[in-house]
């Protein structure tokens, strides 16, 4: 049957006809079949991602074609994601070493970066910028490529991620970039930022047991965070104000857990950004009103952190809260 497939552009037909009759679940890096089609036949035959389009027609070996077909059948087979078979993802124009040490790199985030953080930032200046829970290092060396001037911290709770993103920062030349071991801001004493960014784990438990096999070769330390996907969120809000300058911002990733964080702090006021393709659970919170509301997020997050129980009622720093 594989006989009459002869070129670039029959195999990437095939291939995206064969995912699309496996039922293949999408979303890391590319959502739809016709795109991994591409990046998995492009990717075996050793050509760039953007090969222009006339190239489609260029005749493949057999050889050529064994590999791309093997592939294939793996990520049929054994639904590993696409961007673990070729190794590489794309982020924010970047090209990412990709495998099981952390999740595939694939927030919308990327755009905000590329847009330059506008129109939040409003042009107010940013030397020092956070990224909080950063996994491959994708945010933090994306942010430090597109803002040569500033100086990027990216933290993480995981020894694994962590080698990647130190792998990443070498493979992208990103001297502007510090890659430090915390569990959220408990590593980062005495440290302040301009601007804190960050996608930590948001799933639902509910969510996280029902998910497709793709999603069980990502750790699920970067995916889990309690009944609500706001475990992590919360204990953000809470402390993101001890490490955010006075004018600082803090922008975060909670996906489909938007509409809990809305029921719980209904008061907070939370600006939600609207992408090319809508609203994609990312909001930005201004220091100030973290500092205004922190009485409120205080009590939410403390609730859900067992460490911290014995020190909430505690007086908090004086002249911050």
């Amino acid at each position: 049957m594989t006989d009459e497939l002869q070129t670039i552009i029959d195999l990437i037909r095939y291939g995206a006809s064969r995912f699309n009759a496996a039922g293949l679940t999408f979303g890391h890096s590319y959502d739809n079949a016709l795109d991994e089609a591409t990046q998995l036949t492009l990717h075996a035959l050793h050509l760039p991602h953007d090969l222009p389009p006339v190239y489609g027609q260029s005749r493949i070996t057999l050889a050529e074609k064994e590999d791309v077909l093997g592939l294939f059948l793996r990520r049929i087979e054994e639904r590993i994601p696409a961007a673990y078979l070729t190794g590489e993802a794309w982020f924010a124009g970047l090209s990412f070493k990709t495998d099981a040490r952390a999740l595939v790199p694939r927030s919308p985030i990327a755009e905000l970066i590329e847009s330059g953080f506008e129109p939040w930032l409003g042009g107010r200046e940013v030397r020092r910028a956070l990224d909080l829970c950063t996994g491959s290092g994708c945010i933090a060396i994306a942010m430090a490529h597109h803002n040569p001037e500033w100086h990027v911290d990216g933290v993480d709770i995981s020894d694994d991620a962590l080698a990647l993103a130190g792998e990443n920062k070498a493979r992208l030349h990103a001297e502007n970039v510090r890659f430090l071991k915390s569990d959220l801001f408990g590593g980062l004493q005495g440290e302040h930022y301009d601007l804190i960014v960050t996608n930590p784990p948001y799933v639902t438990n509910a969510e996280a047991d029902a998910l497709p096999k793709e999603y069980s070769f990502e750790p699920e330390l970067g995916l889990r965070a309690g009944d609500d996907g706001l475990d992590l969120a919360l204990r953000i809000l809470r402390d993101a104000p001890l490490h955010l300058t006075e004018d600082g911002l803090l922008i975060c990733e909670v996906g489909e857990s938007e509409r809990a964080l809305s029921r719980l702090l209904p008061e907070l006021p939370l600006a939600w950004v609207e992408f090319k393709v809508g609203q994609m659970g990312v909001f930005v919170a201004e220091c100030r009103d973290l500092v205004t509301y922190h009485p409120r997020i205080r009590q939410l997050a403390d609730a859900r952190d067992p460490a911290t129980r014995a020190a909430a009622a505690a007086p908090a720093p004086a002249g911050l809260f």
